[in-house]
C-alpha cells in the first residue's frame, strides 16, 4: 500500500504571480496526499483553485480536507473549489484549533459572508460537513487511514497532521515557530519515523532572529528536527514571499548538502511513499 503526496500551493503568507517565482511556484499552501482508496486534502490556499478542477476532470467522488489553521492564505482558495459546488460531491472539512472560537463552519462562513465575498457559504452545493476535533487527537478516515495530530506554536492556534496507511505515512507540520536550542516535544513525537515530513521553512536561521512571535520556523529548523527525528525525507515548505526562484535555490542547495534526502518543494511536484 502506497501514498501519493501532490504539492499543490508551497507559498506562505501570500500568493505570488511574479515570474522570478514560477519555478517553484507561487499558489499557498494545499497538498494533496492520496492512501488508502481515500483523498486528502491538506489546507485550502490557492493551490485549491488548481486542485479542484483536477478533481472535476477525473470525477472525484469525495475528500477529506483537513486546515492547519485558518489564517487567510490558507483557507483563501474555499470559494473557489469547484467541487464544493457540485451536489454530488462529498467533502468534510476539519480542524483543530477552533473549538472555543465558534468552529471550523462558523470560521468559514464569516470568510464568505459580505461584504468579504459575494456569494455565501451555504450556496455551495455539495454535502459538505464540518468537524470540529482538539489538536492531539486522533481518529481514521476510512479503514486505510489514521490521522494523528498535535498542537503548534502559531498565532491563534494550528495543527499538525501525521497521515499513516500501511506502513508508510505523511507528516504535515506548518505554521509553527521553533525556539532556538529547544526542539518542539509535540513535533519530535508527531513526525519521528515518518517517511516524508513537509515542515514550515519560511525562513533562515539568519532571518528568524527579526521575526520571533511571527510563527515561523527555518529550514534549518526543518533538518534539524528531521535528524533528531530519523524522517526519512524532509519538504522544505511554506515559503516566504521575499524567497524568489534564485533565493529558494540557493537554499535547496545548502539543505541538500546537509541531508541529502531533503528538498524544496515546488507546484505539481509528486512524492511516491
Amino acid at each position: 500500500m502506497s501514498i501519493d503526496v501532490k504539492f499543490w500551493g508551497v507559498r506562505g503568507s501570500f500568493p505570488c504571480a511574479t515570474p522570478s517565482h514560477m519555478g517553484f511556484g507561487g499558489n499557498t499552501s494545499c497538498v494533496t496526499v492520496e492512501a488508502g482508496g481515500r483523498l486528502v486534502v491538506l489546507d485550502a490556499g490557492t493551490g485549491l483553485f488548481k486542485l479542484g478542477r483536477d478533481l472535476v476532470k477525473r470525477q472525484v467522488p469525495g475528500a477529506t480536507l483537513l486546515l492547519s489553521h485558518s489564517h487567510t492564505d490558507h483557507i483563501l482558495g474555499f470559494p473557489f473549489f469547484a467541487p464544493a459546488w457540485n451536489g454530488k460531491f462529498e467533502l468534510s472539512v476539519m480542524a483543530g484549533h477552533l473549538n472555543e472560537l465558534g468552529g471550523v463552519r462558523a470560521v468559514i462562513a464569516d470568510s464568505m459572508r459580505d461584504p468579504v465575498f459575494p456569494v455565501q457559504l451555504n450556496a455551495m452545493g455539495a454535502h459538505i460537513q464540518f468537524k470540529d476535533f482538539r489538536a492531539g487527537e486522533s481518529f481514521s478516515i476510512g479503514p486505510d487511514v489514521k490521522v494523528l495530530t498535535a498542537p503548534l506554536n502559531h498565532p491563534n492556534g494550528a495543527t499538525a497532521y501525521r497521515i499513516e496507511s500501511g506502513h508508510k505515512s505523511v507528516c504535515y507540520v506548518t505554521d509553527t515557530e521553533h525556539t532556538p536550542g529547544k526542539p518542539d516535544e509535540n513535533v519530535l513525537n508527531l513526525v519521528r519515523g515518518t517517511d516524508l515530513m513537509i515542515y514550515d521553512s519560511t525562513y533562515t536561521d539568519e532571518e528568524f532572529a527579526s521575526h520571533v512571535g511571527w510563527g515561523h520556523s527555518t529550514w534549518q529548523e526543518a533538518l534539524r528536527i528531521g535528524k533528531l527525528a530519523g524522517v526519512k525525507q524532509v519538504a522544505i515548505f511554506h515559503h516566504d514571499p521575499d524567497h524568489d526562484d534564485s533565493f529558494m535555490t540557493e537554499v535547496e542547495r545548502q539543505a541538500r548538502a546537509v541531508s541529502g534526502s531533503s528538498f524544496a518543494a515546488r507546484e505539481g511536484m509528486v512524492i511516491n511513499l
